[in-house]
């Protein structure tokens, strides 16, 4: 009897599914299902206005896209395990039962899941205004796109959907108890935006009466249960078929491209960014990196995480902005094309990668971009190298926290199908670092993380390292730092830190964002 593994892998617009073969480790099939509601962000489905900043999901699309990936990967075969990786933070209210206020009040904004690049930026900054000990090992600040900020703004702006709010909840965690019949959280969602910690729970008085509607977190790797008989007539699973509790999506790829082992540091890229730093000892977080838990990301590990919210969405926003093409596709291979000819325009040309705000070391979502240097000359294809330049300084600054932090790195991997996709960004991101930078060969990386996740919890590998040996990664390809461009990008990159620190920046930059943009009168 051939046994096979799920793993689930939900991002912003679709969900991905990829069926392995337990004895073979072999990727034997996949299928993507796009979210009918996609993202929301101008309008509910029944034609609500949202105001600027909310960035919607409707949790049905979470349950439908379960029902396609199982239904075709799983229908008539034995499955040991499901894992599942998710998008964070990205939580929703909902009613003791689980059913999501989104289904008994479709016309209110605040009843939706609010997606990771939803900001509830004011809110973090009332939290980060009145300090607390749980701020310790976050950097001393939470940010707005956590869950924190977002209950906040729930119970401030619609309180009677806050007072009929039993359980909020990750959208990952959410899943997890549809699929189960049981609620079951991951520790790694709990701590990294929630603030739990193991010593001291959630963080109390921050939010009124959040605490009750949360719950206990479980250690990743830990069984959530048995997918329910419910699922299992619906999907014609066959098996155990053992639900891993969810982790985020950014975190669940580790043991898929080898990153198991302490002193990796691993860069995570996608529509975000996320830097994830492994150690088998605890050292204090460094000043501007966002979080650290034990076994929140690999089991007996210690994960320091720090991103950019924006990363793929910027250079997405330029070409669809600026199309060059017959599609995104064809505009993304000219602009490649025309970009890896040029030589580095940094230094003339300087971007700060704050399209989406900033996460590291500023954890202030109402930052936003800048484009310096510009010229009559300057052309399309120089802007968007400028970009993928910024992009680049945006990870050096992080990276760089964590040796001055006492936590060197002896390896550094970039994986995603960004990653695979784009040499030229792998070849300016190890020449900005001035390191070899690893290069994980395995496609849907995140969703076979969670193949791994799921194999854990279900006993068919005893350890993520024998997880990662039989279901990941089988080579590594290594870009090398061009001695010249790193010489170029050293200067550029101190441009880039001048701009990045100077507070009248700061503060220009924010007063654009926060300028009233309704018509003339």
């Amino acid at each position: 009897m051939t046994t096979y593994l799920i793993g689930l892998d939900y991002g912003s617009e679709s969900a991905r599914g990829v069926l392995v073969e337990v004895e073979s480790g072999r990727q034997v099939a996949q299928h993507v299902h796009p979210y009918r509601h996609g993202i929301m962000t101008r309008q509910l489905p029944g034609g609500t206005p949202l105001p600027p900043d909310f960035a919607l999901q409707n949790a049905e699309d979470f349950t439908e896209a379960a029902f396609e990936i199982l239904s075709r990967l799983g229908r008539g075969r034995t499955v040991a395990g499901v894992g599942l990786g998710f998008t964070a933070s990205s939580p929703l209210p909902a009613r003791a039962d689980g059913v999501p206020l989104s289904r008994l009040h479709p016309d209110a904004p605040h009843a939706y899941v609010k997606l990771w690049k939803h900001n509830a930026q004011t809110y973090a900054d009332a939290i980060n205004a009145r300090p607390g000990p749980f701020l310790a090992n976050f950097g001393g600040r939470v940010s707005g796109e956590w869950l924190l900020a977002k209950a906040a703004q729930i119970a401030a702006e619609a309180p009677m959907l806050w007072a009929e709010t039993d359980r909020f909840i990750e959208g990952g965690d959410w899943l997890a108890w549809q699929l189960t019949g049981r609620e079951a959280r991951g520790l790694g969602f709990a701590a990294y935006k929630a603030q739990f910690s193991a010593a001291a729970g959630y963080p109390q008085g921050v939010v009124a009466d959040l605490d009750r509607r949360l719950a206990t977190p479980l250690p990743v790797g830990s069984p959530a249960g048995p997918l329910s008989p419910q699922w299992r007539d619906l999907t014609g699973i066959e098996g155990p078929a053992i639900v891993a509790v969810a982790v985020i999506d950014s975190h669940v790829m580790l043991p898929a491209i080898g990153g198991v082992t302490p002193g990796a540091f691993v860069g995570a890229l996608g529509t975000s960014a996320a830097y994830l730093y492994l150690s088998d000892v605890y050292r204090p977080l460094p000043p501007g990196i966002e979080g650290v838990a034990f076994d929140g990301s690999m089991r007996q590990l210690w994960c320091y995480e720090a991103g950019q919210p924006s990363f793929g969405d910027t250079l997405a926003w330029f070409v669809r902005a600026f199309p060059r093409g017959a599609d995104r596709e064809d505009s993304f291979r000219i602009y490649n094309a025309e970009a890896a000819e040029l030589p580095p325009v940094a230094g003339r040309l300087v971007a700060l990668d704050w399209l989406g705000g900033n996460r590291v070391p500023y954890a202030d979502g109402a930052l936003s971009g800048l484009l310096a240097g510009l010229t009559r000359e300057t052309t399309a294809a120089e802007i968007y190298l400028a970009l993928m330049e910024s992009l680049c300084f945006g990870a050096r600054a992080i990276y760089d926290l964590f040796p001055a932090g006492g936590l060197p790195a002896e390896r550094v991997l970039m994986a995603s199908g960004l990653a695979r996709a784009n040499p030229l960004l792998i070849q300016i991101m190890a020449d900005v670092l001035d390191r070899p930078v690893e290069v994980p060969e395995i496609a849907n990386a995140t969703a076979v993380g969670a193949v791994i996740h799921g194999a854990v919890a279900a006993g068919t590998v005893a350890t993520y390292a024998e997880g990662a040996e039989r279901f990941g990664a089988q080579s590594v390809g290594q870009v090398l730092p061009r001695a010249a461009h790193a010489r170029r990008y050293q200067k550029a990159y101190e441009i880039y830190q001048r701009l990045a620190a100077g507070d009248e920046v700061h503060a220009g930059l924010r007063a654009l964002r926060g300028m009233e943009t309704s018509p003339l009168v």
